[in-house]
């Protein structure tokens, strides 16, 4: 069986194919078991953000199938993805997990959402009955290794998102921003980090805009916001200075009109807008007009690589422990190896046990001595036990064969003086 990592991410893709091949999460439970079925594989996971959208397979078929899948089952086409696609395999696959769930593989070095997202993968494919015992083992290992990454390296420490990033790139267009009004579309995780970055900048208002309104209200309680429905924001873009979005959604949110309708009505004050969401909630478009200032994910690297600096040593730390977690997945597949052998060697000694114990009931049946029957079972069931490997090892010795001898002494756990008490 062969681990497989296969993906995109932000430094092998563009924004503009990275949203062509994201998963909507109400679709992943359906890709999930379509890749297993047409794929041939035997369990898979699959992990879709802003920056990747990676799967993660057990699978004796060929690779080149999860390829063909992708490029059947999104918009892009198959020169376009070899252009940019990875496939890790065996030990190299579990190095990427772990340096994903990690933070070392991501746009923000050390940034701690993208363990919680690998988890929810994971258990997403796991209700869905795509995660069987091997992916499920390597998934653990892979959480652990993340987890002493971020108990045993200074890389998490003055954490910075893409949310704060966001936040930083305002507040060097906007110098103060107490002034301000932000509007947020979305009340997931990435904009609720958005928000607690604006409150302690002191903003001076915050819309919060959500496909459901109950969502928005939690959050605009929790700021001191304003909550109102997707369908409600061309009634309230004028309001806003700045525009932060990071929905699920398939679709754009905001288009060029309603963005031009807004800045007529604020006789053409300039707005910030920054789309954090894969695919994108703004329209690219609306970045032709001369009064906004529209940003994506893809840009805030400038933002980022500040930060990067300082958390390089902590880097190299942490790919010391993920190659310690390496090592033990080569182990325990190195271990798997021998499970076929022992089972067959337990299966061939209990044979010869329930041989034994029928010969001594019939024994003990016909009017045979208990204590002379237990005695003749233990000897016979001893010898026959021992009788393979004592040919072998007297062929070995008679060959010169001292390796098989000194593997047989480890195996059964002889130390030398047993063996210098049992000579003649």
């Amino acid at each position: 069986m062969t681990l497989l990592a296969f993906g995109i991410n932000h430094t092998t893709a563009p924004l503009a194919l990275r949203e062509r091949v994201a998963f909507a999460p109400e679709t992943v439970e359906k890709a999930l078991h379509d890749v297993r079925d047409q794929a041939g594989l035997t369990e898979v996971s699959i992990l879709s953000t802003c920056n990747r959208t990676e799967i993660y397979a057990s699978s004796d078929a060929d690779p080149r199938a999860v390829f063909e899948w992708l490029v059947t089952h999104t918009d892009i086409s198959a020169e376009e993805l070899a252009d940019c696609y990875y496939c890790y395999q065996n030990d190299e696959a579990v190095r990427h997990m772990m340096k994903v769930a990690g933070g070392l593989d991501s746009l923000v070095l050390g940034e701690p959402q993208i363990l919680g997202q690998m988890k929810s993968a994971f258990a997403v494919a796991r209700a869905a009955g795509a995660i069987g015992s091997e992916l499920h083992s390597i998934f653990q290992q892979v959480f652990n290794i993340a987890k002493r990454v971020r108990s045993e390296t200074a890389i998490g420490e003055n954490p910075v998102s893409v949310a704060y990033a966001a936040v930083t790139l305002a507040q060097q267009i906007f110098s103060n921003l107490k002034q301000d009004t932000v509007l947020l579309i979305g009340a997931g995780e990435t904009i609720e980090l958005v928000a607690r970055h604006l409150v302690e900048q002191g903003v001076g208002k915050i819309i919060v805009a959500n496909r459901t309104l109950e969502r928005a209200q939690h959050l605009a309680e929790e700021f001191d916001a304003e909550a109102i429905l997707l369908a409600e924001i061309p009634d309230y873009l004028h309001r806003a200075d700045i525009v932060i979005s990071s929905t699920a959604s398939q679709l754009p949110i905001l288009g060029k009109g309603a963005v031009e309708s807004a800045l007529k009505q604020r006789k053409h004050k300039p707005m910030f807008m920054v789309d954090i969401a894969v695919p994108r909630d703004i329209e690219p478009q609306v970045s032709e007009l001369a009064d906004v200032y529209l940003y994506t994910v893809d840009d805030l690297h400038a933002v980022i690589d500040e930060s990067k600096k300082s958390r390089l040593a902590a880097a190299d730390k942490a790919e010391g422990i993920i190659a310690e977690g390496v090592e033990q997945y080569r182990r325990q597949v190195r271990a798997l190896n021998a499970v076929a052998t022992i089972k067959a060697y337990r299966s061939q000694a209990e044979q010869l046990r329930d041989q034994e114990v029928q010969k001594a009931l019939r024994a003990l049946e016909a009017g045979g001595d208990p204590e002379v029957l237990l005695q003749q079972l233990a000897r016979n069931l001893t010898n026959k036990i021992i009788h393979s490997p004592t040919t072998v090892l007297k062929n070995a010795s008679a060959n010169s064969r001292a390796d098989v001898v000194r593997i047989a002494q480890e195996l059964f756990g002889l130390t030398p003086d047993d063996i210098e008490k049992s000579e003649p």
